[in-house]
C-alpha cells in the first residue's frame, strides 16, 4: 500500500517555505508580516534586514527559502517575485508557573508560532471572479490574483427603503 495522494495547494508559479515553532509570539510576528506582504521579493529583504525586531532574521530565513524553492523549481528569477501572503500561525506553547501568595501558583505560557510565506511571479492569473477584471485583461492591464475583486451579493431592501417605493 502506497500512501495517498493529496493535489498541489499552490498556482502553478507559486513557492511556499515554512519555518516552525519560533519562540515569539504570533502577534509580535504579525507585525512584522504585515510589513512585507504584497511587496517585490527583493524590497521585503532588504526591509527585513534593516528591521530592528528580533524575529526578523526567522521571517527573513523563510522568505530566503521560498525564493529559493521559487528558483529551483519554477526556474523563476528573484527579481520577478511578489510575496503573495505571509501566514502566521500559532505554534505549541511551553506551559510555566509563577509562584504567588498563600501558596498557589498561577500559569505562564510561553507561546511560539509558525510562519509560512507563499511567493509568486506576479504574472496574470488565469482565471478571474469578475467580468471588469476579465475587461481590464483583455485591453492589456495586468491582473494578479490579490488585485481581483470578488462579486458581491446584491444587498436587500431595508424596511426604510420599501416604504418609501409605495
Amino acid at each position: 500500500m502506497s500512501k495517498k495522494s493529496y493535489p498541489r495547494r499552490l498556482g502553478e508559479s507559486e513557492a511556499k517555505a515554512s519555518v516552525r515553532t519560533i519562540q515569539t509570539t504570533p502577534r509580535k510576528v504579525n507585525l512584522l508580516a504585515g510589513l512585507i506582504r504584497g511587496k517585490t521579493a527583493q524590497a521585503a529583504k532588504a526591509e527585513l534586514a534593516f528591521s530592528r525586531r528580533r524575529v526578523a532574521s526567522e521571517v527573513l530565513k523563510a522568505l530566503d527559502s521560498a525564493i529559493a524553492n521559487a528558483e529551483n523549481n519554477f526556474g523563476a528569477k528573484a527579481r520577478d517575485l511578489v510575496i503573495e501572503s505571509v501566514l502566521i500561525g500559532p505554534g505549541p506553547s511551553l506551559k510555566r508557573s509563577r509562584p504567588r501568595a498563600k501558596g498557589s501558583a498561577s500559569a505562564i505560557l510561553k507561546r511560539s508560532s509558525h510562519i509560512t510565506v507563499v511567493v509568486t511571479d506576479g504574472k496574470p492569473v488565469a482565471t478571474l471572479a469578475t467580468k471588469a477584471a476579465e475587461q481590464a485583461l483583455e485591453q492589456g492591464a495586468k491582473v494578479t490574483k490579490s488585485e481581483v475583486e470578488t462579486k458581491e451579493a446584491p444587498k436587500a431592501k431595508s424596511a426604510v427603503s420599501k416604504k418609501e417605493a409605495k
